[in-house]
């Protein structure tokens, strides 16, 4: 089968003479502004070959697992891992990250607290990663994972800075917050009802978890609503500044802005908790 030259989506069989798609026709009707359908393009899902649109998503699966695999085969119980334990292998914990071990941060983000709790959050990566990957480009997801996952880590610290916090979750919550603000602010070649259908299933997805953590006492929801409200911040500068992928050095000033806001926070929470200590 041929190829829309201008998006590469897969022509119907039987098509002759015709090289553009239909997306791609009414695309242009609308930037004409004759009444269409179809919103205007911010990014189709479909230019990047499906084969490919994952790949930073399952690197970040796969170091999870990896993590979880040596720790496991350095005697850590897969089902009930101390506290100790979790902070040998890089938890967050305040008295050691305000003290200085501001890594913690980040490599909390791949430490997990047994079997279920990893295999809820690979899950729920998968699916959200897979979007996410499609909707941005690589290297702007994966920046968006981690600068989201360290927003969540410092909101845990900041609201309950003696407790042992790790998992992915908080980073997971991130990608949701700008996938809302994407499918809410962008504008796509899909049609306005699977755009809304996306967003209220990203919204469910928060939502219900966020519900469901304030009712579990041994939720971080903490680190989930940071991670969720730094995702809604990013994603809402990169859907209004820098929706097209070329535009690298807005993104990557947005990315940078973000991650200064993050670093910020926590310089001030430790200057603040502190003060309160003397």
């Amino acid at each position: 089968m041929a190829n829309c030259i201008q998006c590469g989506r897969q022509l119907p069989g039987l098509t002759f003479g015709r090289k553009i798609c239909r997306w791609c026709v009414q695309h242009e009707a609308a930037q004409r502004g004759e009444d269409s359908p179809i919103q205007r393009v911010e990014l189709a899902p479909w230019t990047r070959p499906q084969s490919s649109s994952m790949v930073v998503t399952q690197a970040i699966f796969g170091i999870n697992v990896a993590v979880f695999a040596a720790m496991t085969l350095a005697g850590v119980s897969p089902f009930e891992p101390t506290g100790k334990q979790l902070v040998d292998w890089g938890a967050n914990f305040g008295p050691y990250t305000i003290e200085g071990q501001w890594w913690r941060l980040l490599t909390c983000v791949f430490v997990h607290i047994g079997i279920p709790h990893i295999a809820l959050n690979m899950w729920c990566l998968w699916g959200l990663g897979r979007l996410a990957e499609s909707v941005y480009d690589r290297w702007t997801f994966g920046a968006v994972y981690l600068i989201t996952g360290l927003a969540a880590s410092v909101a845990s610290l900041a609201w309950n800075p003696t407790i042992v916090s790790a998992g992915a979750s908080g980073a997971i919550f991130g990608i949701a917050g700008a996938l809302i603000a994407a499918f809410y602010l962008g504008e796509f070649s899909l049609p306005k009802t699977v755009v809304s259908g996306l967003l209220m299933s990203v919204l469910k997805f928060a939502g219900y978890n966020l519900v469901l953590g304030a009712f579990l006492g041994h939720t971080d929801n903490a680190a989930h609503v940071g991670g969720l409200v730094s995702g809604l911040i990013l994603g809402a500068l990169i859907a209004r500044l820098a929706p097209q992928r070329e535009e690298t050095g807005r993104r990557v000033g947005i990315l940078l802005f973000g991650l200064l806001l993050v670093f910020g926070g926590a310089i001030w929470w430790r200057h603040l908790h502190l003060y309160l200590l003397r």
